[in-house]
């Protein structure tokens, strides 16, 4: 979970609530795994209020929530009075590859976040989205945390563009990742991949070979790549990878000695 592991305790921190993890299947929890860790009413548990879900899922290589799951989920959150949000950091690419419409998504949560650069391709850029009344006391929130931009127009207009062009040519980045995880999963370096649905190719190295040697040696060839976790590294496509940038790269794993 993103929330959890890469915003520095943020949820402790910013906003004084603690989280419990719940070890979903690859990444996607469903709604018996909710109700299985809903909190009672006594006074040794946290109070349970909030069920966020990740939408495409990093750390699990980009896995999806189909419409379907999340409906499920919603409905199992309103039975519960349970608010549920969406880290959409990647909703697009999602939606993309599932095949669904995001207005298909309009009742399914409380809030959402969207980012508006990554697979987008804007500058800089995240959405929140909810009721007025939510949006009016995030904005507050947001002021006594220092944060909001003066003249942001200019980005807003990035991020307008973005919504209208760069939605439909996410498919493309999907089609170059699976090309990507094809020629790297029979290199010797390379022990398995993640089963690619989205953007995202995670690939664990074997005990042998040492990841940040084998980032370092591709960072020789142009080629960037990420450590993710013990034994494992990371590849993203996005608008700025053509498919001759993705031959390049296979030509370097194939060839390149460690």
């Amino acid at each position: 979970s993103h929330i959890y592991n890469y915003e520095g305790g943020g949820i402790a921190f910013n906003s004084g609530v603690s989280a419990q993890l719940i070890e979903g299947e690859n990444g996607i929890i469903s709604p018996l795994d909710i109700i299985a860790n809903i909190n009672g009413d006594d006074l040794y548990s946290a109070k349970t209020s909030l069920v966020v879900v990740e939408n495409s899922c990093n750390k699990a290589g980009g896995i999806i929530y189909t419409v379907q799951n999340l409906t499920e989920i919603s409905n199992v959150c309103r039975q519960h009075k349970l608010a549920l949000h969406l880290d959409g950091a990647r909703i697009f690419n999602a939606l993309s590859a599932s095949g669904n419409q995001p207005i298909e998504l309009a009742n399914v949560f409380d809030s959402a976040s969207v980012c508006l650069s990554k697979g987008l391709g804007c500058p800089v850029g995240s959405l929140l989205l909810g009721s007025s009344d939510f949006i009016k006391k995030a904005r507050k929130v947001r002021k006594v945390f220092g944060g909001g931009m003066r003249q942001a127009g200019f980005l807003a207009a990035a991020g307008s563009y973005a919504l209208v062009h760069n939605i439909k040519r996410l498919a493309e980045d999907h089609v170059r990742a699976k090309w990507l995880a094809r020629d790297l999963e029979n290199l010797p370096w390379i022990e398995s991949i993640l089963p690619v649905y989205t953007n995202i190719i995670v690939a664990k190295i074997p005990i042998a070979f040492n990841t940040k040697t084998i980032v370092e040696k591709l960072k020789q060839y142009n080629i960037l790549v990420v450590p993710f976790g013990a034994g494992k590294i990371r590849l993203v496509t996005h608008l700025d990878i053509t498919d001759g940038d993705v031959e390049i790269a296979c030509n370097v794993f194939k060839k390149i000695k460690f």
